[in-house]
């Protein structure tokens, strides 16, 4: 089929995401004030920290709030808590809050908030929570708007902690003694943000609608925000390229057609919209299971793939080879640690048959499923792709199995899987982003995100909590040293490369990124050009 054909029907397919209220002449008042995003598919819910992944972010970043935000250079800034002081050694904060925020349902935004969500709340939800959160001896409300924590030890990444991709504030009086992943709050969110929740079409769209009430002055610049469901990488394209939709996020666009949306007079390309996550694609395995459980096939699994491939042919140049769980160009990464897994299928069948993977039958030597993230058929659909063919060289059969997101968010987190793939941040340091993966601790049945595969090592838990506790940068990289050089050994995760998403935007809208967490950051500064 010629690409004419493709954007003629793309275009039919992407009037699904005109609203009613919306589809009208595009100078009209109405559209623009509005903002309109995608969707490739719908989060199973809007709880933001129970499933905190990017279109979690993306949508929720304009509802729920942090205590501060990063700025370009990743310094602490005040957000919800208008200042802050840390005592000298590291074992006290204190912030004192806004007095002038309110939930959107009109109650006051307290200190009670604060000191329930970061003590209850993220903890039990949130996998980056879970193990900053675990260095607080005692959170106390000093008086309704300045909240204290007390340390058990230092925590070198406690600010960098408290953005809102990893702490958004949640409110007490709609969650406190209930069940967090069964209220019915859920499906219809109550935050401080620059937008609230208005409305939610199964398979159309998620409508959020200005905040009248918003602490900062003069914002939101927009009236509203449509989040539509565009499922195809064809009808993206299209929607974007046509002026229907403002904004395409990460992974709307299909890499392919990077270079055409960058040439486009009409849209902005950002390449730093998500410099805050340090991102790396990655495969998980469920090493509960055999043979997923052997270090030896782990290695055979990445010397099979041609990751230079992925990179340059799949995701059309876009990031690089990951060789640790630290992406390359942060702190703390240490090429002479990791050991490289290059391409060398005679290595993978070598240690294949070590294990006594023999071939069998039709030259088969296990038959195993993976299980791929939603993208519409994408990058990610693509590469899943070239990695079953380039598994099959080796003597591995794969079973692909498509599924949306709740299924995913739902299998993942119960260990349903042989292996999955996914795409996971740092958000400022090891301590907040890597360690959730590996820590014995977060192997957490039911939680998204976590120790997924059960990977279980007591040197690493020990190093990543000498790391988190180090004063001096240098022992801090002694410590993530040893660990790249255990965790790169070990094949704890299958790292495939290190991503750099784009954002793009209509240059019709203004103020749309403010600082290196992008979406996640909302956008309540966006105003027409």
């Amino acid at each position: 089929m010629d690409w004419d054909r493709r954007a003629m029907l793309g275009a039919a397919a992407a009037g699904v995401l005109a609203h009613p209220a919306w589809a009208q002449r595009s100078g009209t008042t109405a559209r623009q004030r509005t903002i309109n995003a995608m969707m490739t598919d719908e989060p199973a819910h809007l709880n933001y920290p129970l499933f905190n992944t990017r279109i979690m972010q993306e949508i929720c970043g304009n509802i729920n709030e942090s205590l501060l935000q990063v700025d370009w250079q990743f310094k602490p800034q005040p957000n919800l808590a208008r200042d802050f002081e840390m005592s000298p050694d590291g074992m006290r904060y204190t912030f004192h809050l806004r007095p002038d925020v309110t939930w959107h349902d009109g109650m006051p935004f307290t200190a009670r908030d604060v000191a329930f969500s970061c003590g209850v709340m993220l903890p039990q939800l949130n996998p980056r929570s879970r193990g900053a959160f675990s260095h607080i001896r005692e959170i106390k409300a000093v008086d309704r708007y300045t909240v204290r924590f007390e340390m058990k030890e230092p925590f070198n990444a406690f600010l960098l902690s408290l953005v809102a991709s990893s702490a958004p504030m949640m409110p007490a009086h709609i969650y406190e003694g209930t069940d967090f992943r069964t209220n019915p709050y859920n499906f219809k969110p109550v935050g401080t943000g620059p937008f609230k929740f208005n409305r939610w079409a199964r398979g159309q769209f998620i409508h959020l609608t200005r905040n009248a009430r918003y602490w900062q002055p003069g914002r939101p610049g927009m009236d509203g925000i449509y989040y539509r469901v565009c499922p195809t990488p064809e009808q993206r394209l299209v929607a974007m390229e046509s002026g229907a939709v403002d904004l395409a996020m990460a992974d709307d666009i299909d890499t392919v057609v990077n270079l055409r949306m960058v040439a486009n007079p009409s849209i902005v390309a950002r390449a730093d919209a998500f410099n805050g996550t340090g991102e790396i694609s990655v495969m998980e395995m469920n090493q509960r299971r055999w043979p997923f459980n052997d270090r030896r096939f782990r290695a055979a699994f990445m010397h099979a793939i041609d990751r230079e491939f992925l990179v340059k042919a799949i995701n059309f140049g876009l990031g690089k080879v990951a060789h640790s769980p630290i992406p390359s160009d942060l702190p703390y990464y240490d090429d002479k640690a990791v050991t490289k897994y290059h391409h060398d299928p005679a290595r993978a069948r070598a240690l294949l048959d070590e294990m006594g993977l023999k071939p069998g039958k039709g030259g088969v030597r296990h038959r195993f499923s993976i299980m791929m993230i939603p993208d519409g058929g994408g990058t990610w659909t693509r590469g899943v792709h070239y990695i079953k063919q380039a598994l099959s060289e080796v003597g591995l059969e794969v079973k692909l199995e498509s599924t949306d997101w709740p299924t995913f968010s739902r299998r993942s987190g119960n260990w349903e899987f042989d292996v999955d793939c996914n795409s996971y941040g740092q958000y400022g340091d090891p301590a907040i982003g890597t360690s959730r993966f590996f820590l014995t601790s977060n192997i957490r049945k039911g939680v998204p995100q976590t120790n997924l595969q059960g990977y279980s090592n007591p040197e690493v838990d020990a190093l990543f909590a000498k790391a988190a506790v180090a004063v001096e940068p240098a022992e801090a990289q002694r410590h993530y040293s040893r660990l790249q050089q255990v965790l790169t050994h070990d094949v704890a995760m299958v790292w495939l490369y290190e991503r750099k998403p784009m954002f793009f935007y209509n240059k019709r809208l203004k103020n749309v990124i403010m600082g290196p967490n992008g979406p996640a950051d909302g956008f309540g500064a966006v105003t027409l050009a």
